[in-house]
């Protein structure tokens, strides 16, 4: 086993799919939504990237941005349909999540009309150079995504930090009904939250397409692992999604080189299972009070 390779598989895993997991985990301690429709929005923020690549331009920054700001677009029409409406209404957890679970499954569906079958390639927005480390070959892919997922997170928690609408977030993240009593409106910030998180996700999709592929059902796969370590973590915690997205990165990591990548759902859901039974309320459950519905 080539431990440099794994090491680096897992860095980067744990990056592109901590960013997924640290947006599921901002929506539902923010509006007590969880969002099954981060597979749609994945796939519409690439198919947005590859657009801007075939008609405007194929330089990295032009790709990423139009990534970002179509995901940012699918979760505002996510939010408009499957949030505001019932945002409101009883046992609207439950709502919720069948609803933007029928969006994905509507979404996707349409998205294999419109575009066909067949997978899109983005180009390489990072270039085709390489740096030695040691043994350890690091390429532009590689290193690319790494430092954009911890830049923009960063920007992200500045932000959240810094602006009002940030830390009207955070105040319903912290506590949703004295939030909504000192006036914060949660209509106008369930928006901001969704046009976020949906940025994650189209961050996400155009680092994860550098690899793969962009496909109509290209985002199943990377929503179930984005709530499996969010679950992991400790759901609504956001230093528990990065922890649930560092084991299950190296967990996929480890799978793949040893037993093979058709293994590595199999041993992820065991991880959940063991995760789970040991700390039910997931590995960060105590850092942050668990939101109650």
């Amino acid at each position: 086993m080539d431990l440099a390779f794994v090491l680096t598989n897992a860095v980067v895993l744990t990056c592109i799919y901590g960013t997924l997991a640290i947006g599921i985990s901002i929506t539902w301690s923010s509006v007590g939504l969880i969002n099954l429709s981060y597979g749609f929005i994945f796939a519409f923020a690439g198919y947005g990237a590859w657009y801007a690549a075939q008609y405007l331009s194929t330089n990295g920054v032009v790709v990423l941005a139009a990534g970002v700001l179509s995901g940012a677009f699918a979760g505002v029409v996510v939010c408009a349909l499957a949030f505001i409406p019932i945002h409101d209404k009883p046992n609207f957890t439950v709502r919720g999540l069948i609803a933007t679970l029928a969006i994905s499954l509507i979404g996707s569906q349409g998205l294999m009309w419109w575009f066909g079958p067949r997978s899109k390639n983005l180009p390489d927005i990072f270039g085709n150079w390489s740096v030695m480390l040691g043994n350890m070959a690091l390429t532009a892919d590689k290193i690319g995504n790494v430092l954009t997922s911890i830049g923009f997170v960063f920007v992200v928690v500045l932000w959240m930090r810094s602006s009002r609408r940030g830390l009207e977030i955070r105040a319903m993240m912290m506590n949703p009904h004295a939030a909504s009593i000192v006036g914060i409106g949660v209509r106008h910030t369930g928006l901001s939250v969704m046009a976020l998180t949906g940025s994650l996700a189209g961050l996400a999709a155009v680092l994860l397409a550098q690899t793969y592929y962009v496909a109509p059902f290209s985002g199943i796969t990377p929503m179930i692992k984005g709530l499996s370590i969010a679950l992991v973590g400790g759901l609504g915690s956001v230093p528990g999604a990065i922890i649930g997205a560092v084991l299950l990165g190296v967990n996929e990591a480890l799978t793949s080189s040893l037993l093979g990548g058709q293994y590595v759902l199999i041993t992820q859901f065991l991880l959940i299972i063991l995760v789970l039974l040991v700390r039910p309320r997931g590995v960060a459950g105590i850092l942050d009070k668990a939101r109650e519905a």
